[in-house]
């Protein structure tokens, strides 16, 4: 190995500390890979007010006490903690700063259900003091790994305001975006609170973007290197000004710094033959156990088992994103199938309460539950014969990759990283992992679960497409490798 690379790795949540999303489950795993292949990676996140000093031990840094951090036209006093993810050597550093981070939200007050309106100000101080504690500790990474637009002006700090640094001259950024829906749009009068140069942000400049301040873009304009979360997302995002929001123009000029890698599986938490959760574990010699698992699912949810139907299960924020609309717009035609479908999730209410009336309407076919309740998680994606994500947009998406582990057939839309994962069968017998539609509409998705329907009833056939996606590997291992060649390439060009 080439020598060991020094990571900072910048962002808003990781698990155990924070989560509202899969990012935080990526900051969690992505940098334990890293570790676990010989580099040096540490991370930064936000003391958010839930982040208890003794549950997880975090400790005073006398060097990053009451650090005086550039913040709008003048200075605040921050001081910083740390320590250690449970179980490991990877230490993490807790921005602490109570008067913007020491609530109950990360982004959103949980009192309102709106974003916190001085979002801005929170996150270009967070951004700001990533940087400050580098020059304090004396320690100098290769690269500042930041994600999403709550680090994005981090490269743009190192460029403008640490520019004439010699302390920072040879350290590189990469810019990962996990969504491009959400870009950190502010209006311009709050462009003063990021104490960077006003004219970064006036009409035509790379923080503009229609007449606000885009702290996404900002990141793009300024990083070394861009990633995203899967190649086929990379793709999408440069050619649809839906799936770009706005930032296609931008990233297609920066196409040839701008790289797609999937987001890997946690295999000890998610794989069948160690699952905790589920009441029979099995692998690919033992897959006729999958079913005590069906017969388990069904009676968790209540529904009763009926004869040679299909069990077909989705786990999901119930969002337009994810294709719900489709869903409820072939309901009727999908409670024809031979079909029982388990819906788990939670978010618009028009959507919570359409599928609670719907459970009405077909009690013996149709289950929702709106809690979050990962028993049934685990259930669904181990007693389920098919799993359904009929996304109008997936930048990477997760559960069709646990799906095709625990032998649970997906049936997906082929966008983003659903596209990059899972093989049509119809297409292409001899490799097909699950059932793939193409177009956005209710008689594509439709024909996609009839077709799986059908070959569900060739119980010899349907074996051989379970132990094809059980075999496929999507861990961190292979996705980390692609991180560390990246961030080799970013080290190279100093």
């Amino acid at each position: 190995m080439a020598h060991p690379l020094k990571i900072f790795y910048v962002v808003s949540e990781a698990v155990p500390y924070a989560k509202t999303g899969g990012l935080g489950d990526v900051a969690h795993a992505l940098p334990h890979a890293i570790k676990e292949l010989g580099h040096d990676i540490r991370l930064i996140l936000p003391k958010y007010g839930f982040i208890r000093d003794r549950k997880f031990i975090l400790r005073d840094i006398i060097r990053l006490k009451d650090m005086d951090i550039p913040h709008g036209d003048s200075t605040v006093r921050v001081s910083v903690k740390s320590a250690f993810f449970p179980n490991s050597k990877i230490q993490v550093y807790f921005v602490d700063y109570p008067p913007y981070f020491g609530r109950d939200g990360l982004y959103v007050d949980p009192k309102t259900g709106k974003d916190y309106e001085d979002n801005a100000e929170r996150f270009a101080l967070f951004s700001c003091t990533a940087l400050e504690v580098l020059r304090r500790l004396h320690w100098q990474p290769d690269v500042l790994h930041c994600n999403d637009w709550q680090s994005a002006l981090v490269p743009a700090y190192l460029k403008i305001l640490y520019g004439d640094d010699p302390f920072f001259a040879k350290i590189r950024t990469l810019l990962t975006v996990h969504n491009f829906a959400y870009q950190g749009i502010f209006p311009r009068t709050k462009a003063k609170a990021t104490a960077l140069p006003e004219e970064l942000f006036q009409e035509g400049g790379p923080g503009e973007f229609f007449g606000k301040i885009n702290y996404l873009k900002t990141g793009i304009e300024f990083a070394d290197a861009i990633s995203t979360v899967s190649p086929t997302y990379a793709k999408e995002v440069q050619e649809s000004e839906e799936l770009g929001c706005g930032l296609q123009d931008v990233l297609r000029r920066r196409s040839k710094d701008f790289y797609g890698i999937l987001n890997g599986v946690d295999y000890s938490v998610w794989d069948p033959s160690v699952d905790t959760l589920i009441p029979e574990n099995y692998t690919t010699s033992s897959l006729q156990k999958k079913a005590k698992n069906k017969q388990a699912l069904l009676e968790y949810v209540k529904l009763p088992p009926i004869e040679n139907a299909a069990c077909m299960g989705t786990i999901s924020r119930l969002v337009d994103q994810k294709g719900f609309d489709l869903i409820l717009d072939g309901f009727d035609q999908l409670m024809k199938l031979p079909v029982q479908y388990i819906l788990l999730g939670q978010g618009e209410k028009r959507y919570e309460n359409t599928f609670q009336q719907l459970q009405k309407k077909y009690p013996d076919k149709f289950r929702i539950s709106l809690s979050f309740d990962d028993r049934l998680a685990h259930l669904i994606e181990a007693g389920c014969d098919m799993f359904l994500m009929p996304s109008r947009f997936e930048p990477c998406g997760l559960n069709q990759m646990y799906s095709l582990r625990y032998g649970t057939v997906p049936i997906v839309r082929a966008t983003g990283g659903l596209a990059d994962t899972v093989v049509d069968f119809s297409t292409n017998p001899g490799k097909g992992t699950g059932f793939v539609f193409h177009d956005y509409t209710v008689e594509d998705m439709l024909n996609a679960i009839e077709r799986a329907i059908a070959v569900y009833a060739q119980p010899d056939v349907w074996k051989k497409i379970q132990i094809r996606g059980m075999k496929a590997d999507f861990s961190w291992t292979a996705s980390s490798k692609q991180y560390i060649n990246l961030y080799q390439k970013l080290s190279r060009s100093r």
